[in-house]
């Protein structure tokens, strides 16, 4: 259980093998009102590509779901709460380099609160829903900025994706699942090789 403003966050801590790891990452979930947990498959399936190239890796429920205090906040006070996890994780791993990670609302939610913070050094998102949400607040952030993204995501385009990318600032890559819908349905072999491409750079 992490502190957090309104009580606590639930957590999912693995990989602790080594007193000082060298990478640790923090997993942000789905939508809380369209049943997204930690314990999402794509989620766990990125967290089990990080945990196979050497990382501790946290996944946590946002306010609201699961044994996390608080209640839904429409993306606002859930940054908060990737707040608290990211002090949680920064204390506990002081010398290890932090990532984020963030799949659809987790993306929007947890890499907005990358961007300005310091102490995370890289960030994937994937699938971002930029049919419906707002990214701009990425052309700001220089850190590297890893995107994966399905060809038939239903809420996110090709389209919108690479007009999106045009306006972000280098270090930047984007990985393209062909025929991978939102949910990366029959595709979550291909969604971890992506994640471990991506911190294998």
């Amino acid at each position: 259980m992490i502190p957090a403003a309104h009580g606590q966050l639930e957590g999912l801590l693995e990989g602790e093998g080594e007193p000082e790891p060298q990478a640790a990452a923090i997993l942000c979930h789905p939508h809380p009102q369209y049943g997204g947990t930690m314990h999402n498959k794509v989620v766990y399936r990125a967290a089990q590509a990080l945990r196979e190239s050497g990382f501790v890796t946290l996944r946590f429920n946002f306010r609201g779901v699961g044994r996390s205090t608080g209640t839904y906040d429409f993306g606002i006070g859930e940054q908060d709460d990737v707040r608290a996890v990211i002090d949680f994780m920064a204390r506990r791993y002081e010398r290890a380099r932090l990532w984020l990670i963030g799949y659809s609302f987790g993306a929007w939610v947890g890499l907005n609160v990358a961007c300005s913070d310091e102490r995370v050094t890289a960030m994937v998102g994937i699938g971002l829903p930029v049919d419906a949400n707002d990214f701009q607040f990425l052309a700001h952030c220089y850190k590297p900025k890893f995107f994966i993204q399905g060809t038939n995501d239903e809420f996110g385009s090709v389209e919108h994706l690479n007009a999106l990318l045009l306006t972000l600032p280098e270090p930047k890559e984007v990985i393209y699942i062909e025929g991978a819908d939102h949910f990366f349905t029959g595709k979550l072999a291909e969604l971890k090789a992506a994640v471990l491409t991506c911190v294998r750079r």
